[in-house]
C-alpha cells in the first residue's frame, strides 16, 4: 500500500487548476459557472477556455483534487451540467500553492522587483 500523495508533490500548479481550486474553494460549481467567476475574479484578465477547463478538470478528477457531485435540488440547473467540488486534499494543495505563491511575492519584494506595502 503506498502512500498518498503531499500536496506539495503537485506543485507548482497549473494556474488553471488554481483558478478552478480558488473558484471552488466558495462551493460547487459546474463548468460554465468555474469559467465565469474565473473571468470576474480576475477582471477578465483570465479567461479558460473550455478545453483546457476540461483538460484541467479530468486531470485534477484523476488526482483526486475534485470530485464531481451532484447538483443540489435546488439548482434549476440543467441535468446535463457535470458538478465539481474541490476535495479536502484539494483544499491542502491550493493552500500549499497559495503559500509557495506567497513566498515568491516575499523574495520578490525583498529584491526590489516589487515595491513593499506602506
Amino acid at each position: 500500500m503506498t502512500a498518498p500523495p503531499s500536496p506539495e508533490s503537485l506543485l507548482p500548479l497549473p494556474p488553471a487548476a488554481f483558478h478552478i481550486l480558488l473558484s471552488l474553494a466558495e462551493g460547487d460549481r459546474h463548468g460554465y459557472a468555474i469559467i465565469q467567476d474565473v473571468a470576474a475574479r480576475t477582471g477578465g484578465e483570465v479567461t479558460l477556455g473550455a478545453g483546457t477547463l476540461y483538460r484541467t478538470i479530468q486531470r485534477m478528477l484523476e488526482q483526486d483534487v475534485i470530485v464531481e457531485v451532484d447538483a443540489t435540488p435546488s439548482d434549476s440547473a440543467d441535468e446535463r451540467r457535470r458538478y465539481y467540488r474541490a476535495t479536502s486534499f484539494g483544499r491542502s494543495v491550493a493552500r500549499a500553492e497559495a503559500e509557495r505563491l506567497a513566498g515568491l511575492v516575499k523574495l520578490a519584494r525583498a529584491s526590489g522587483l516589487i515595491p513593499r506595502k506602506a
